[in-house]
């Protein structure tokens, strides 16, 4: 048991940065590089890349992948083209297939993905003017006839008095190039402003329909979409700037004509009027519609499946089944309906994260769907700044917390911390329609995972070699192969504890050794000594070292063992049998017996690697080291293999070994008196004769330190008789008839006192 008391957290907060520092400097410069990517001061593309992977990642895995009928798609196919010629149509034919959708199908709104950007030239009313004019001037009856025909032959005309009559949205582009390109007319705008919102998107040049048709139409958007640096489109403008206005898109157009035409506000960032735009919100109180957008002015795509007429997201209807009539009336009405095109050859296919070859003008259904839901995602202001809050607080559990811990359990704190990662990721955007960045934190955790497990590996390793190294002289291979696991919590360090410590000692080795050749002699002790060095360690015992002829070893350290001093006594025991198998041989040879006394103490004693600069040592120091060594010559004094200490007895007394008290001693160095003991069987092997001995035996003692030396010579006398070859028995007859002769003076309680080494 340990002695030390219990270091708070701080402190052990403090010892284990110190034991951990590399790999929690390691950590926190890893935490760094990824604060100062999130905050913008130094970005990593490849960690913007994989954050649009994981966005990509996450829509895929939660859109509905269900029919919206709300929304359906006039798809101009090449079923349609095939039957009705190549486009561009003719105006007249257009004008067909406006009227149908929205006179006999009565759609909410129609949007056309598609520019008439000059007029037809195929109507021939310019040239029958032209004839008027030159040729057949002054005839009157052509001229009636022409004023009553010209409205036929002007398709522009025709398309324009189509879509005057009912809820259509004209498509258009925004361009940006070194000449600002501009053709065709711009709808009304949104709003002047005096000043753009900060950091909206804005062009240069447009390409628009020609001015009857704009002039006709009662809403037009453009249908610009962005793409990101790999290509594929997660956003596509809802307002952009152009010219100090602010103009609206296709989707948002036609959301805006199928309820009515409600107003439009364009919201800023924490309401300044100065601020970016957050978001834009059509009409009001139980119908309002809110959609937020980032500071560009775009909104992320609200994707519903994989796209194209077999997608599953919406309903698909070839243009030429409804000019030909295929619908029954109404069939779409309340609809809202795209005109547009999946014809490869009309290259309005785009990259997206849902497919390589998405129909552009189902980009637009989606935003329509989305927008109608309350389905469309955010991108927060605060994004960054959660970032860099979120990888404050991982980087302080990753430093504190992976360095500190084995490795399966680092492990699973990595694996926790990713996981939690994702779960919270998933609920804000399930939850709260919130897109926040994951990738820096996601490659943090791995990253400082990794880095702890690589630096763990090499540093732990060339600690746990250098432990092995350093025990495997003292301790078992087993004890350095469960010390080698944890080297963290094993030290060289001296410190206190509370062990049990061994000497044992050879009796009258010198006198053999004068017999005995070098050779032999050598090879005598070194047998000896290796015995009873596997026996130590069999028992898990640390060696301290080989003093001559002595071995000195003790149990507890640098292992914990609660029960060290059971494991010395067994050692000990053991170490007498090995000895008595020795002297067995011996005896076959004619050679004399090699006899031991052994001493055992447990104590408080200082534990760890000591000596000089030039030399060191893991060994025990401390009175009750001193002590055991002084039990070990107390054999000698009364003739037993075996002298512990009461101390020994009461921490090793559930072992069950028969144990007889032999004196209570005072010895040199010490001023308290100590009860010493032996152990006169192994556990199960005491008879009834050794038990009615050794009650006797204590009857005698308690008569001794009572100083009733008559009762006392009676009772020992009966144990000679009983047990003469023990002899304990004769050591205290002489002891009582000296003292029958000469009685002691006051203060007697029996304490034998040893005043030599």
């Amino acid at each position: 048991m340990s002695t030390r008391p219990a270091p708070g957290a701080a402190s052990r907060l403090w010892a284990g940065f110190r034991r951990h520092r590399k790999r929690t400097l390691a950590t926190a410069a890893l935490v760094l590089l990824a604060v100062l990517h999130a905050s913008g001061i130094w970005s990593f593309s490849a960690l913007q890349r994989l954050d649009e992977a994981l966005y990509d990642r996450r829509l895929q895995l939660t859109m509905p992948g269900t029919l919206d009928e709300r929304v359906v798609i006039i798809d101009i196919d090449e079923r349609s083209l095939a039957r009705l010629g190549q486009w561009p149509w003719s105006r007249t034919r257009v004008a067909a297939l406006v009227r149908e959708l929205l006179e006999r199908q009565q759609v909410a709104a129609l949007g056309m993905d598609v520019v008439f950007a000059e007029p037809d030239g195929s109507s021939g009313l310019q040239h029958l003017q032209q004839l008027a004019r030159e040729d057949l001037r002054g005839n009157a009856a052509f001229a009636d006839w022409l004023a009553r025909t010209a409205p036929t032959l002007d398709y522009d005309g025709v398309l324009a008095a189509a879509l005057q009559s009912g809820p259509v949205a004209l498509g258009y582009y925004f361009s940006s190039d070194r000449d600002a390109r501009r053709s065709g007319t711009l709808p009304r705008p949104l709003a002047q402003v005096d000043a753009l919102p900060p950091g909206m998107l804005q062009w240069d040049g447009y390409g628009g329909n020609i001015a009857p048709l704009t002039a006709a139409a009662r809403a037009a958007g453009f249908f610009n979409s962005v793409a990101d640096p790999d290509g594929k489109v997660r956003a596509v403008p809802l307002i952009a700037g152009f010219d100090g206005a602010l103009y609206e898109s296709l989707s948002l157009a036609m959301l805006r004509l199928g309820r009515g035409e409600p107003p439009l506000q364009v919201r800023r960032v924490g309401g300044a009027p100065g601020g970016a735009v957050a978001s834009v919100v059509l009409g009001g109180g139980a119908q309002m519609l809110q959609m937020p957008l980032d500071t560009r002015g775009t909104a992320l795509v609200p994707y519903r499946g994989p796209g194209g007429p077999n997608g599953g997201s919406f309903r698909y209807i070839s243009a030429v089944d409804v000019l030909e009539g295929h619908l029954a009336p109404a069939q779409l009405k309340g609809r809202y309906a795209l005109l547009g095109f999946t014809t490869p050859g009309l290259m309005d296919l785009r990259a997206t994260p849902v497919g390589e070859a998405y129909p552009g003008v189902e980009v637009h259904a989606n935003l329509v769907s989305g927008m109608l839901d309350g389905r469309i995602a955010a991108r927060p202001d605060y994004a960054a700044g959660y970032e860099v809050a979120l990888l404050l607080l991982l980087g302080a559990v990753l430093a504190i917390g992976l360095p500190m811990l084995p490795v399966g359990r680092a492990l699973a704190l990595g694996l926790a911390l990713i996981g939690g990662l994702l779960a919270l990721d998933l609920s804000l955007y399930l939850g709260a329609g919130l897109v926040m960045p994951l990738a820096t934190a996601l490659v943090l955790t791995l990253t400082a995972l990794a880095v702890n497990m690589a630096l763990g590996y090499f540093v732990e390793s060339r600690a746990k070699r250098e432990l092995a190294q350093q025990f495997a002289t003292y301790v078992p291979p087993e004890l350095v192969r469960q010390m080698v696991r944890n080297p963290e919590r094993y030290s060289m360090q001296a410190r206190a504890e509370e062990l049990t410590v061994m000497f044992c000692d050879l009796r009258g080795f010198t006198g053999l050794s004068e017999t005995m050749e070098p050779l032999a002699l050598q090879a005598l002790l070194n047998d000896v000594l290796t015995r009873l060095t596997h026996v130590i360690r069999a028992h898990q015992g640390t060696i301290d070292k080989y003093m001559g002829d002595c071995v000195m070893a003790f149990w507890g350290a640098p292992v914990a063992m609660p029960d060290h001093a059971r494991l010395a006594v067994d050692a000990a025991l053991a170490m007498l049998q090995a000895m008595r198998e020795l002297n067995a041989e011996r005896a076959a040879q004619g050679a004399p017996p090699v006899l031991v006394g052994i001493g055992l103490n447990t104590g408080v004693m200082s534990v760890g690697n000591m000596g000089s600069d030039l030399r060191r040592a893991y060994t025990v120091i401390g009175d009750a080291v001193n002590l055991a060594a002084r039990l070990e010559a107390l054999s000698r004094v009364y003739d037993v293999e075996l002298v512990a200490s009461e101390a020994t007895l009461q921490r090793a007394a559930d072992a069950g070994h028969v144990w007889q008290e032999l004196d209570r001693v005072r010895v040199k160095g010490k001023q308290q008196a100590v009860t010493i003991h032996t152990v006169r069987a192994p556990a199960g092997q005491g008879d009834a004769a050794l038990r009615a001995e050794l009650a006797l035996w204590r009857q005698a003692l308690r008569l001794w330190r009572d100083g009733a030396f008559a009762e006392f010579d009676t009772k020992v006398n009966t144990l000679r008789e009983r047990n003469a070859n023990f002899y304990l028995y004769r050591l205290y007859a002489g002891r009582v008839a000296s003292c029958l002769q000469t009685p002691p003076g006051p203060g007697w309680d029996g304490t034998t006192v040893f005043d030599a080494k």
